[in-house]
């Protein structure tokens, strides 16, 4: 989905494909005036349009801003060469990127290390902290983000807030999101890159999928944060990621009782049911716990050991799906990240194997890291109990 944008001065011939909205004078005055013009700057020759269907006055390419979740790090990896050089602050949440990738853009960028920190998109938002670090657009989360006087405070600054988002509800959000993102720092044509990459192996899953019946997807209970505590199952409902498992062609257990995004399940209920497929996502911040963990740090025996034992818990070792060796483990960071387009492939096979037998994520993986990722993944992030071919 393509950006709003109005552009002022000489007229620049759209290029074709993309969808770009032009917003009417009315737009700007309902705006106000400090949308028109920031202070001690010219009038800003661009006005998107963010994830809350706000105007969004610019003066492209931006080169600093704030940033409430450390995934959003991720994106702008995908599109800029040195993402860390945009950044003003950042919330510093190093357990949504994971140690080993955290260690990855500290390698590349040293300077992240020093860099003023604000509050994740999972406290409370602080506006000195974010005034302090100087931003020209501060980037929040759709689901969090300032007040609307803490915003009134932040235009008044010259700082302007856009809203973005890859987790809440990714399948419309995230081209979205990244096309801002591309249209705000000058990287709009990378943007538009990566959207279409995305777009054009989640139609290829979408067209399989369409003529399945309901006998013809399996039931699956995905454990969230798979033995992060001593009980079970903590679990996903309907949208964010369960609407990954309904995508591919699974009908997810979880979302017959839970009606939020994520909850937890009676053990009862999940024995009661014994789906055919059992997933369990993870990753480093699991391993204290003794949970399932998977990613650059883990080798692949030690991985498939941990998904060993939480899939041997009490109850979950009864089920058809590890009875069957239909048990796999996901890592929690590749789902939820702009890059979860690897995450999809991988659920596609193990819940449609037949369907999905010429997929292949590593490869996907490789193309995204050659062509996109200003910093790669390295490392495993992918499992089964019972190596698959």
């Amino acid at each position: 989905m393509g950006m709003r944008r109005l552009t002022t001065g000489a007229a620049t011939p759209l290029k074709p494909g993309r969808r770009a909205l032009l917003l009417g004078a009315a737009a700007l005055l309902a705006a106000g005036p400090g949308a028109c013009a920031r202070r001690d700057e010219a009038a800003p020759s661009s006005l998107l349009t963010d994830l809350r269907d706000r105007p969004v006055a610019i003066t492209p390419p931006v080169t600093k801003l704030s940033i409430d979740d450390s995934r959003f790090l991720i994106a702008l990896s995908l599109i800029h060469p040195d993402p860390v050089s945009l950044l003003a602050a950042w919330a510093g949440d190093v357990n949504r990127l994971s140690p080993e990738i955290y260690a990855a853009y500290l390698e590349k960028s040293p300077a992240l290390a020093s860099l003023p920190k604000t509050p994740s998109s999972a406290a409370a938002f602080n506006v000195e902290a974010v005034l302090g670090a100087q931003p020209q657009v501060a980037l929040v989360s759709l689901d969090s983000g300032p007040t609307d006087a803490q915003t009134g405070q932040l235009e008044q600054a010259g700082v302007r807030v856009a809203y973005i988002d890859f987790f809440q509800h990714p399948f419309q959000n995230q081209p979205r999101s990244l096309s801002l993102l591309g249209a705000m720092i000058g990287r709009e044509e990378k943007a538009e890159a990566y959207n279409a990459f995305r777009a054009a192996k989640l139609k290829t899953i979408a067209e399989r999928v369409a003529g399945l019946t309901d006998a013809q997807k399996p039931t699956v209970f995905l454990e969230a944060h798979a033995g992060n505590g001593p009980d079970c199952c903590n679990s996903v409902g309907a949208g964010n990621i369960g609407d990954y498992l309904t995508f591919v062609g699974a009908r997810n257990i979880g979302a017959e009782v839970l009606k939020q995004p994520s909850g937890k399940l009676n053990l009862e209920f999940v024995v009661e049911r014994d789906p055919d497929i059992y997933i369990a996502t993870g990753g480093p911040h699991l391993e204290k716990t003794g949970g399932f963990v998977v990613g650059p740090k883990y080798d692949a025996e030690t991985s498939r050991a941990s998904l060993r034992r939480v899939a041997g818990r009490r109850g979950l070792s009864t089920l058809k799906a590890v009875r069957e060796g239909k048990v796999h483990g996901l890592s929690h960071q590749l789902i939820n990240s702009p890059i979860d387009i690897v995450a999809t492939e991988v659920l596609a096979k193990w819940i449609q194997p037949e369907l999905f037998a010429d997929l292949d994520p590593r490869a996907t993986l490789d193309a995204i890291n050659k062509d996109f990722l200003a910093v790669p993944y390295r490392g495993d992030y992918w499992t089964d109990l019972v190596p698959t071919a």
